[in-house]
């Protein structure tokens, strides 16, 4: 069977995925310091990272619109699936389902599946590939469906970043309620729930402690390692996140291990030196 993953542009691919003619990205778009910005191959992280550090105001995301996912949807593929970061912090999710819907409406029926990663960023790029697995092991489309579900089910989320700002001020940090004054220079240590929601970990004292703390909550969670690619992704601090790769490779083996500078969306939310691993 033929197939198509979209995943939207809150999730990395690699140059593999890139060249693989397999995935595409839905691209959400960014309004920045009177600069709107689309999230694809053009996005420039510098130029973005420059004109956050320059604006008093707060970065504004949109996602992709239904019609936008339904065009994405209308190929030649037999099974098409996308791929969206968590329906708690975005209406992407619901945008690509409608786009099915819509689709259905304007071609007919079609074997079209929308994941909710309950994640992000390199959490969406680690379930797509997890698609592609069980597409090449040749599983039919309903299988490929509940094993990608459990697979989600098992993923966990854990990012330390330089400010929450952004994710404050855009309302992405609902109940979360412990988090200390940054004059401190006290990192939160982040994580996502099982709903796909934000929540605090733990706290350090400076970058190197969080991450070192956050790395202990990586381990505490492992199960199966082995079989489990831990995957890193950084907004413009690739040192940082080969210092994460070692700490983690100290601690436990992996099937693999990916690092991937952070797209639009994520660098938005990561801001410059965020770090989030998932595995």
């Amino acid at each position: 069977m033929s197939y198509k993953i979209i995943v939207d542009s809150c999730g990395e691919l690699t140059d593999e995925m890139k060249v693989s003619g397999y995935f595409e990205t839905a691209s959400l778009e960014i309004d920045v310091a009177g600069h709107h910005l689309i999230d694809d191959e053009t996005f420039n992280q510098a130029q973005f990272l420059k004109y956050v550090k320059e604006s008093p105001e707060c970065p504004k995301s949109s996602c992709p619109s239904p019609e936008k996912y339904m065009e994405k949807y209308r190929c030649e593929a037999e099974h098409v699936y996308a791929v969206t970061l968590s329906a708690e912090l975005s209406g992407s999710y619901n945008s690509a389902q409608l786009g099915r819907n819509l689709y259905f409406e304007e071609y007919g029926k079609k074997d079209i599946y929308v994941f909710n990663s309950r994640s992000a960023s390199i959490g969406e790029t680690l379930i797509a590939l997890k698609i592609q697995e069980c597409e090449e092991k040749g599983m039919p489309f309903y299988e490929v469906v509940e094993q990608v579900e459990a697979y989600i089910k098992g993923q966990n989320t854990y990012f330390v970043l330089e400010t929450l700002e952004t994710l404050r001020k855009n309302g992405r940090l609902t109940g979360v309620k412990a988090i200390v004054a940054t004059a401190l220079n006290i990192k939160p240590v982040m994580g996502a729930t099982s709903e796909g929601t934000i929540c605090q970990l733990g706290q350090a004292r400076g970058m190197n402690k969080a991450l070192i703390k956050m790395g202990e909550h990586v381990v505490s969670g492992l199960k199966n390692s082995k079989e489990k690619i831990l995957a890193i992704s950084h907004c413009n601090c690739r040192e940082r996140a080969e210092g994460v790769k070692k700490m983690l490779k100290e601690k436990a083996e992996f099937k693999d291990v990916i690092i991937l500078d952070t797209a639009g969306i994520s660098s938005m939310y990561a801001a410059d030196g965020g770090i989030i691993v998932v595995v």
